[in-house]
């Protein structure tokens, strides 16, 4: 066969043409990186994190995929993570703000000792709903996918607790600011650490106990570790921490349209359901097997006794309120706001 002069540019123009072609199909294909600070087995990552973004490449016809990297794996610190989102050195993050305490005070109203309630599920909505209000100036260094918070936490220690005076001197790791200052007003010894670092604390009697949601349990073997648990039912409960599902603003900004489409329709409230069940779900069971497998003693404080640590902790409540009023916002409406959200998903 024969090729002219025409017949060379055409071939070469196509050619040219070809490596855009396929630059513009991988283009619409977009692979995200979710950094984390639990291992594999732990519930909230084979129990939302998985699902969700199971979830996510099926609706983009396994366009958008997310892919998860437990236990710190592309390295750094939990209260690191973050950054790690707002710098672009990962592309989405979960995380507690809790880990670097005081950097996002408005979001503690949910932290506050006896606010919550024992389930997740109304925690969960509450906080994204108030977040959609509230929170965005506070999280503007990123992009929140989902903000959110567990059900009720409980206190696991090597000695029982069934009254104020039995948490003297108990020396406890806490999640977040408020939840400390809780303890310390309880008597405890509060000790502040990311919660990967427990078991080697109590092992080594660095720490009597921890107080963690049910759920997290298995993922730190805090079972085996302790045999103490202690529950404060009914609502208000103890106390609750928040959690941030955070993406880089320019990656988020720079995804295509479609695709950005598909992660917006699952963020969220839709997210915020779905972050829920882990806790609301997986927390009875760990409680269960606890309860049957390790004969573990788990008690519950009587009313009475909940009234006690009611009062004992109000003065945490009144005191992150006074030092709102420092950082510029109205803690007292925002803590209304906040019961009356909780009270509206939990009914």
């Amino acid at each position: 066969m024969t090729l002219h002069r025409r017949d060379f540019v055409l071939l070469g123009a196509a050619a040219l043409a070809a490596p855009a072609l396929v630059r513009s199909a991988k283009a619409q294909e977009l692979t995200l990186r979710l950094h984390h600070f639990l291992p594999p087995v732990a519930n909230v990552h084979r129990h939302f994190l998985m699902p969700w973004a199971q979830k996510i490449q099926a609706e983009s016809q396994g366009k958008l995929r997310v892919q998860i990297f437990p236990s710190m794996q592309l390295g750094g610190a939990p209260p690191q993570l973050f950054d790690q989102a707002r710098d672009g050195v990962v592309d989405i993050v979960w995380t507690l703000p809790g880990n670097t305490p005081g950097r996002f005070p408005k979001v503690e109203v949910f932290e506050l000792p006896f606010v919550a309630d024992p389930r997740a599920r109304p925690n969960a909505l509450a906080c994204q709903e108030f977040a959609q209000t509230h929170l965005r100036e506070e999280f503007a260094d990123v992009h929140p996918i989902v903000i959110w918070a567990h059900d009720g936490g409980v206190i696991h220690s090597n000695r029982s607790v069934t009254k104020l005076e039995d948490m003297r001197g108990l020396k406890l790791r806490f999640p977040t600011r408020q939840a400390g200052e809780a303890l310390r007003a309880l008597g405890a010894a509060p000790i502040g650490m990311p919660v990967p670092q427990v078991p080697e604390a109590v092992s080594q009697r660095v720490i009597d106990g921890a107080v963690v949601p049910w759920e997290v349990v298995p993922s730190i073997r805090l079972q085996e570790l302790v045999s103490h648990h202690t529950e404060i039912l009914g609502t208000p409960t103890f106390y609750s921490a928040t959690f941030i599902l955070a993406m880089n603003k320019a990656r988020y900004a720079a995804m295509p349209d479609e695709l950005r489409t598909v992660l917006d329709a699952n963020s969220g409230m839709v997210a915020a359901e779905m972050a829920a069940k882990p806790w609301d779900d997986q927390g009875p069971l760990v409680r269960a097997q606890v309860a049957r497998r390790r004969q573990n003693t788990i008690v519950q404080l009587s009313a009475e006794e909940k009234q006690r640590w009611i009062e004992a902790t109000r003065p945490v409540v009144d005191n992150w309120i006074a030092g709102s009023r420092e950082r510029g916002f109205d803690g007292a409406a925002m803590l209304a706001e906040a019961r009356g959200l909780i009270a509206k998903h939990g009914a």
